[in-house]
Parts: structure tokens; C-alpha cells; sequence
């Protein structure tokens, strides 16, 4: 009886043995690594499409003339060169340095008084500092014109000055730019270790003494981030000194004024890049800094738990609700403006200047696009950010590509919204591959979408990461020796128990894109105008009520969503998160 054939011997030798290594590797691979390796390329894959590949594309058209020629640095020389650049570089780095000097020391003060003091009120001390993070940049600098304009009630305490120039950028950019500040501030004092105090005290050092010699050099590392925080925001930031910058270039202006105003994109991507730099640089010294202060930290550190002390807590309120009083005035006067009828000759109220079907060409059309774009970015970002992150930190194999995914994670950062929006317009349009997709994309949802989960995917990626890492092991561990596959553990243990991180991931991404300007400001075409744009063009064609009415419903529609988030961390986190209580 004759034996059958194999199967091998059907196929030739190079084929059989091709067969026979990718049999072993794939038999080698189990359900979860080959998971983790799908999701692990999509990341980089949608990373490397999204923020790389348009960085690169910008930068090769900076070497390019108006019409694709290879021009080398011509662009570059010829920027360089002009008397303009100089004094647009000057002012954005000086512009940089002051609010950041400002606002960091300011927001010191204030972050001190909320965790090192027993002053009353503090909740809602730090809800007022935190208002700003709820609205556009462009509000503040429409309040500004109602306080200090050319009609505004308050411009005779400027003593001649004009508002509309680097008086109104400082103080605009110095209101948005401040909960920034605070936020790392207030992190970076509360982690302070009352050891520390303790030993001053029993040492007989003074009040001052122990401020200088303990308090700055814990809290070092936090005012450094805070500084480099505040400095990139500053230099970044498009919508202030577009409103109420006047003539006073900076960068980012001097970009929109090369792409939009001069139709010179070639020199526009030239700005871009030196724009580009500073940031770059502000993310390195940053990812520094953090590292630093992970070093810092210590796990046998004693909270430490202020004491009351009747002068100290009386000049850290009176502190408090000086800067309270001047934010809740800044919002409170565009509020007041977009109900006044006819600034400054009919200050009686209406809400005529809400109905945007009747005294505006756009309609309530932006405000619901910019619903929808919120929306989308939200689920559609914290639905990557947490899968993405959890490829990352819970897998256990492809380090090389757990690395990358991390490295162009973390890049985002630096990229600031005009660069990246313009490096949209010239890898999508001057792209064969995508020429005809740029064509059905351009002004649409799905771009402006991508183009706000890419911007702001750094900090998302950060918070979920830091959740995934506070997980106790023994989860994974219980769900692999039951061998249950990694992604049920992953529905029905992981993020259930991540929930808190998911909402504020939710949140964020939500009230970005609700209040974004940069990132959007090349990508949006008649139809799919956002409610920040419409405040802009508004605001430029002098509707300044319609303008501040516009900003006012962003900044409802973010305050509404954040307090419903506030509502289910009272009702839903309570009911997931009782394992973390003993």
C-alpha cells in the first residue's frame, strides 16, 4: 500500500519552507500579542499620518518656491533677511518672557494661599482660577475692548496707552494662560513633605528662612514646568493678539497674515518652522523638568497639613480675591456685553445679539458644528488615547514599538495648532496618494477631527497611562492564570476601573476642541465654520456684541458639560471605584 504524499513535497522547496517559518511565527504569536501588535501599528500608523509625515511635508515646502521648485534655503535667507522677521521674533520672545514672568509668579501666590494656608473659601478660589480653561482665548481679549477700547468704560486708566497692542496680548494672554500655571502649581506644592517643615521648625527657622530654604527648592521643578508651560502657550497663541494685537506682530500672526493674507504659503511654512523651534525646544526642557520631578518624589513623604495662622491667612485671602475679583470682571464684562444693546450709547438689555439666524451671515450653523466637532473628538479621541495607552503600558512584548507609539505620543505636544493645520494643507493637498481625498476632506467634520485628536492626544495619552499605572498587577495576574483573553480582562476589569481617567479624558478633548482657534483656522471652509472662527470674523468686522455672544455660549456649552461630569463622579465613580477604598 503506497503512503500518501505530503503536502510539502506538492509545493517547491523555497515555498515550502517560507510556509513552514511563518506557520511557526504565527503558532509562536498568541491571540493577545498579535492584539497587542494590531493595535500597537495602528497607533504608530495613525501617529506617524497624522503629526509626522504633515511636520515633514511642511518642512519640505519651506525649501520649495510658489510653484514645487526645489529652492533650497532661499525661503529661508530671504525671511531672514527682512527688517520685519526681526521685530516679529523680538516681540514674541519678549511678549514670551513677560507673561510668563507674570503669570507664573501671580499664579504662585494664589496656589500657595489654596494648599498652604487655612484661608476660607478655597473651593471656590480655585474654581474661579480655573474658569479660563472653559473659553477661547478670543473672550478675554473681546472684554478687554469693552473695558479699555476706544468706547470702553475703563481706557483713562491706561493714561493715554492703547489697548490694542502689547498691553492687551499681555494682559489677555496672561488671564487664558493662568490656570495653566495654576494647576501645575498647585500639584507641585501639595506634594511637598512635611518632614521637611518639621526639621525647619525644631532647627528654630523663621517663616522666611524655611519659605526660601524649603518651599522653592521643593516646588523648583513645578514653577520650571509651569514657566515652560505658560511660555509655549504664549508664543503659540493665535486668537489674542489677532483681536487686540493691533499692529504688534508676533509669529503666529505673521503666519495666518503669510498663508491667509498673501496667499505666500512657501513663507508661511517658513514661519512655521521657526515657530516650530522654540516650541520644540520648550517640550524638551519640559519632558526634562517632569522627569525631575518624578526623581523628586518620594513614597515615605508625610502630606503636609497647614496650620492656621491668622496674618498669613488674611493676606493669602486678601490675594485671592484681588485676582478673583479682576477674573470674574474680565468674564463678567463680555457677558454684559453681548446683552447690551448698542455699546456704548443704548446700555439697556436684550438678547438680540444671541439671534444669530437674524444679525449674522453664519447662523447658529457654528455653534452646532462646534457641538459636533466636540462630540466627535471626544469619543472618538478618548476611545484611542485609552486603547492606545493600554497597548502600551499592559503589554509585555514589541518594546521597540511600545517606544515609538510613546516618542510620537509625546510629540504632539510641541506641535503648535497652526503648524499642524497648515502641514494638513500641504500633506494632504500635495500628496498623490491623497490629492483627490484632500479634495472630498477639506472643510469637512473628519479633518478638523483628526486634526483636534492629533493636537491635543498628548495629554490625553498622559492621564491614561498614569491610571493604567496606578492598577494593581494582581489583575492581570488573576486574569492570566483563569486564561482570560487580555481584552475581556481588558472590558470588564480595565476600564471600569479607569473610568475617572476616561472622563476627564473625555472632558478635556471635548473643551479644547469646543474652544480651539490654531488648530482649526486653515481647515474649515463656508459650511463647517466653528463657533471660535465665527467669534474672529465677527469680532474683525466690528460685531463685537455678536462676537462676545458667541464666546459666551462656548463658554456655557463647556461649563455645562463640565459640570456634568462633576455630577457622574458623585453617582457613577462612586459605585466603581469602592475597591479603591478599604
Amino acid at each position: 500500500m503506497t503512503a500518501p504524499l505530503a503536502t510539502s513535497s506538492l509545493l517547491p522547496p523555497a515555498t515550502a519552507r517560507q510556509d513552514s517559518r511563518w506557520s511557526r511565527l504565527c503558532r509562536g504569536w498568541s491571540r493577545d500579542q498579535l492584539l497587542q501588535l494590531i493595535l500597537l501599528v495602528l497607533g504608530i500608523t495613525l501617529l506617524t499620518g497624522g503629526l509626522l509625515l504633515p511636520l515633514l511635508t511642511m518642512l519640505q515646502k519651506s525649501l520649495q518656491d510658489e510653484y514645487g521648485l526645489w529652492v533650497g534655503l532661499a525661503n529661508f535667507s530671504a525671511y531672514f533677511d527682512s527688517t520685519h522677521l526681526g521685530r516679529t521674533i523680538g516681540n514674541t520672545l519678549w511678549l514670551g518672557v513677560l507673561i510668563t514672568a507674570l503669570v507664573v509668579t501671580i499664579a504662585f501666590g494664589y496656589a500657595y494661599a489654596l494648599t498652604r494656608t487655612c484661608m476660607p473659601g478655597k473651593s471656590l478660589f480655585r474654581l474661579i482660577g480655573l474658569i479660563p480653561l472653559l473659553m477661547p482665548s478670543l473672550l478675554p481679549a473681546i472684554s478687554l475692548v469693552y473695558w479699555f477700547g476706544n468706547q470702553g468704560i475703563a481706557k483713562g486708566l491706561l493714561g493715554g496707552e492703547s489697548i490694542y497692542g502689547p498691553i492687551g496680548i499681555v494682559i489677555g494672554l496672561g488671564f487664558w494662560c493662568f490656570p495653566h500655571a495654576l494647576m501645575i502649581l498647585i500639584t507641585a506644592l501639595g506634594q511637598s513633605d512635611a518632614r521637611l517643615y518639621e526639621a525647619s521648625r525644631v532647627l528654630g527657622s523663621s517663616g522666611w528662612r524655611t519659605f526660601v530654604t524649603v518651599t522653592l527648592p521643593t516646588a523648583r521643578y513645578g514653577l520650571l514646568s509651569a514657566a515652560i508651560a505658560v511660555f509655549t502657550l504664549t508664543i503659540c497663541d493665535f486668537g489674542v493678539a489677532k483681536v487686540i494685537g493691533g499692529q504688534y506682530s508676533v509669529l503666529a500672526t505673521d503666519i495666518y497674515r503669510q498663508v491667509i493674507g498673501m496667499q505666500n504659503f512657501s513663507l508661511g511654512a517658513v514661519a512655521s518652522v521657526t515657530l516650530l523651534l522654540p516650541a520644540l525646544l520648550s517640550f524638551a526642557l519640559e519632558h526634562r523638568v517632569r522627569s525631575k520631578m518624578q526623581e523628586q518624589s518620594s513614597t515615605k513623604a508625610v502630606p503636609y497639613c497647614p496650620k492656621p495662622h491668622r496674618l498669613r491667612d488674611l493676606l493669602a485671602l486678601g490675594w485671592c480675591t484681588l485676582w478673583a475679583l479682576l477674573f470674574l470682571a474680565l468674564v463678567g464684562m463680555a457677558v454684559y456685553g453681548s446683552l447690551v444693546q448698542f455699546w456704548p450709547y443704548n446700555l439697556g438689555l436684550t438678547l438680540d445679539h444671541y439671534a444669530f439666524d437674524s444679525n449674522s451671515v453664519y447662523g447658529w450653523q457654528p455653534f452646532t458644528n462646534t457641538l459636533q466637532l466636540g462630540l466627535f473628538t471626544a469619543l472618538i479621541g478618548t476611545m484611542l488615547v485609552m486603547v492606545l495607552a493600554w497597548a502600551q503600558e499592559k503589554g509585555r512584548h514589541f518594546p521597540w514599538l511600545r517606544q515609538l507609539l510613546h516618542l510620537l505620543a509625546m510629540l504632539s505636544l510641541a506641535v503648535p495648532g497652526m503648524v499642524l493645520g497648515l502641514g494638513y494643507i500641504f500633506f494632504f493637498n500635495g500628496n498623490p496618494l491623497f490629492g483627490g481625498l484632500y479634495g472630498t476632506l477639506y472643510g469637512t467634520l473628519p479633518l478638523m477631527v483628526l486634526s483636534c485628536v492629533i493636537h491635543y492626544y498628548t495629554v490625553g495619552h498622559m492621564t491614561a497611562l498614569t491610571s493604567l499605572k496606578q492598577l494593581p498587577k494582581e489583575l492581570e495576574l488573576v486574569a492570566i492564570s483563569l486564561r482570560i483573553p487580555l481584552w475581556k480582562a481588558f472590558w470588564r476589569v480595565t476600564l471600569p476601573a479607569s473610568l475617572p481617567a476616561l472622563l476627564e479624558i473625555f472632558i478635556y478633548l471635548f473643551v479644547n476642541a469646543m474652544t480651539t482657534t490654531s488648530a482649526v483656522i486653515f481647515l474649515y471652509s463656508s459650511d463647517s465654520v466653528l463657533a471660535s472662527i465665527a467669534v474672529l470674523n465677527m469680532e474683525d468686522s466690528g460685531d463685537t456684541a455678536a462676537a462676545a455672544a458667541m464666546a459666551t455660549l462656548i463658554l456655557l456649552a463647556a461649563a455645562t458639560v463640565k459640570l456634568l461630569q462633576l455630577f457622574l463622579s458623585r453617582t457613577l465613580l462612586d459605585r466603581t471605584q469602592r475597591w479603591r477604598h478599604p
